[in-house]
């Protein structure tokens, strides 16, 4: 509705055509799937968007379609609900496998074997601004009717406390007191990019007291300027002082780099590393 309700009145009486046409692009990958995703156009005429198809397929290999503008708006913000959605179904199933004494990963590993069946990964939190944004327009546009979009957004907000008192666990099995020697590595959303947008690592401090979270150490290798405190900037020197460490992000360069948690308690919220023994949601 953003077009009908905050774009059609500037321009009523003018010339102008009017379309919408949601990027469906990740950070990391932009050029490939600029290239190679699909696309919807939405256009008050059928001739008008057909002229901006025309556009689109001078580089869009992908599938084109042309719509009405708002089921174009509205196919956008479905998508990302329903990512939200699956994701939100993989962090309860970690909730209730972490309450049963279960291995989560090993279930959905079996139920994925089913064919009509594809559950996704569970994880520290959502962010980005998309995922963890788009559903709450429905929320908030369809009161009462936006029930389960709702609930998966709450469920998927409060996974950054979920890893925090399994963190708080993790420390008492060990013997560990000292929040100082604690690391989270990983202050972007998502892997292998810089973006920090609605990161489950900034959730999850500002779910700490303001002196607990200003002693916490944190690292990420794609995160230039300190925009925490405690933050540093040499993985030599984050994993020399640390003694536990909670990976937030599987940035490749963990993975690539096993040897830095050698010695270390691990908190493996991403099931990064699969064959090894480390803590898990």
């Amino acid at each position: 509705g953003t077009v009908e309700h905050s774009i059609r009145p500037i321009v009523r009486g003018r010339k102008v055509h009017l379309a919408h046409a949601p990027e469906r692009i990740i950070p990391g990958n932009m050029l490939y799937e600029l290239q190679h995703n699909s696309r919807t156009i939405g256009a008050d005429e059928c001739k008008i968007g057909e002229k901006i198809k025309d556009v689109y397929a001078s580089f869009c290999k992908g599938e084109i379609v042309v719509t009405d503008i708002k089921t174009a708006e509205m196919s956008k913000v479905v998508e990302n609900t329903y990512r939200d959605i699956n994701i939100a179904f993989a962090n309860e199933l970690a909730k209730i496998c972490r309450n049963g004494n279960m291995d989560v990963y090993k279930i959905i590993n079996i139920a994925n074997r089913h064919p009509r069946v594809n559950i996704l990964q569970p994880g520290p939190g959502v962010g980005g601004h998309c995922i963890s944004v788009d559903p709450w327009f429905l929320v908030g546009d369809y009161p009462g009717l936006a029930n389960i979009i709702l609930s998966a957004r709450k469920i998927n907000d409060s996974m950054p406390e979920f890893v925090l008192k399994r963190a708080r666990e993790i420390m008492d099995e060990n013997g560990i007191t000292d929040i100082k020697r604690v690391g989270l590595y990983g202050l972007t959303y998502k892997e292998n990019v810089d973006d920090t947008r609605e990161s489950p690592t900034l959730q999850l401090l500002e779910c700490m007291r303001a002196h607990l979270a200003s002693s916490i150490k944190v690292y990420d290798p794609f995160v230039k300027n300190d925009i925490v405190d405690n933050q540093y900037h040499d993985p030599g020197e984050f994993f020399n002082d640390t003694d536990m460490v909670i990976v937030m992000v599987a940035h490749d360069e963990i993975l690539k780099n096993r040897h830095f948690l050698d010695g270390k308690v691990v908190f493996d919220t991403r099931n990064a590393f699969k064959e090894k023994d480390y803590y898990k949601l």
